[in-house]
């Protein structure tokens, strides 16, 4: 997937397009519904598939004190489109100067101009431009105009819920640790992404040595807990381990600040990987997938009832991963 972070990235010789528009946090099974259309109207008119999105959600600039803790990191959400299809993202960075930006000039600069656009594909509630003042309907019009159709997608909704699937709802599951029901919506388990870094060491110490993710992970953390998943290797950052392809490891994943020891001061992501106990993973960056929470997060009284429940969570999550 080509990646452009400025419309003037844009060859000239580009287009034609047909573009899909918005946040994308998650990139859940509502999204992909999306880009799946895309690519088939894509397909029929000989151009290709363009999503277009945002560094961060516009709400971090506009209303940062209503603004929700992202699903997915900015690469999280690059890899998740290659994945779903998608020919080029164009990844605009929301700041004052885009939220400024009429939404008249935004069509004319961004997707005339710079994707020569064929047909734009949005939901019902999109809204674009200075003060949100462009709508669905705005945007019918400028097509007629400038030679563009749009299509307005319908929700997607789960069989069994009835519900609209959305990043708030995946979020709101998260929340909760129902990580089960959040891969059902997402469409795949749901991950955090980032670098392994030095810790405590006190895991290894209790005979379950542990990657620590750095603090400044990508991705929605989810309730304090053990979980059943895996760990998704991706070798050094800028080393030659990352020409390798990713090796994934079963793992039990813990988040939290450690109750027992009362000496982390912040939410911590951290996992072993079964049955390795010499795996070195500092300064690679790794995806740890969340599959089934184990249980909840506990204070033990003493080092030997926390070892004797490490062991039988690792039995739990031997079990969960089949």
């Amino acid at each position: 997937m080509i990646v452009f972070r400025d419309p003037a990235e844009v060859p000239r010789d580009f287009g034609p397009s047909v573009v899909a528009i918005g946040k994308f946090d998650g990139v859940h099974t509502g999204h992909r519904a999306v880009i799946d259309r895309a690519r088939v109207d894509a397909a029929a008119a000989g151009a290709r598939v363009v999503a277009v999105t945002f560094d961060r959600n516009p709400l971090a600039v506009l209303r940062p004190d209503l603004c929700p803790d992202s699903l997915v990191g900015p690469e999280q959400k690059l890899r998740l489109l290659a994945e779903a299809g998608v020919d080029a993202t164009l990844m605009l960075t929301f700041d004052e100067t885009l939220a400024a930006l009429p939404a008249r000039a935004f069509v004319e600069h961004v997707l005339v101009g710079a994707l020569a656009v064929r047909l734009v594909m949005v939901g019902s509630d999109f809204r674009f431009g200075r003060g949100g003042s462009g709508d669905p309907e705005f945007l019918r019009t400028l097509g007629a105009e400038l030679g563009f159709d749009v299509e307005v997608v319908d929700d997607v909704r789960a069989a069994d819920a009835g519900r609209r699937v959305s990043s708030t709802w995946v979020r709101e599951l998260l929340a909760d640790g129902a990580v089960e029901n959040a891969a059902r919506v997402l469409g795949r388990p749901h991950a955090v992404r980032a670098e392994v870094v030095h810790g405590l060491k006190r895991g290894r110490a209790l005979g379950y040595p542990t990657a620590n993710l750095a603090a400044d992970l990508e991705g929605f953390v989810p309730a304090d807990g053990i979980y059943a998943g895996w760990l998704v290797d991706h070798g050094a950052r800028g080393g030659a381990d990352g020409l390798r392809s990713s090796i994934r490891y079963p793992a039990a994943i813990s988040v939290g600040t450690n109750p027992t020891f009362d000496d982390v001061p912040v939410r911590q992501v951290e996992a072993y990987v079964l049955d390795e106990t010499d795996l070195d993973l500092y300064g690679h960056v790794v995806d740890v997938q969340f599959v089934a929470r184990i249980r909840g997060m506990q204070a033990f009284d003493g080092i030997d009832p926390l070892i004797a429940q490490m062991g039988r969570d690792v039995a739990d999550v031997r079990a969960a991963l089949g």
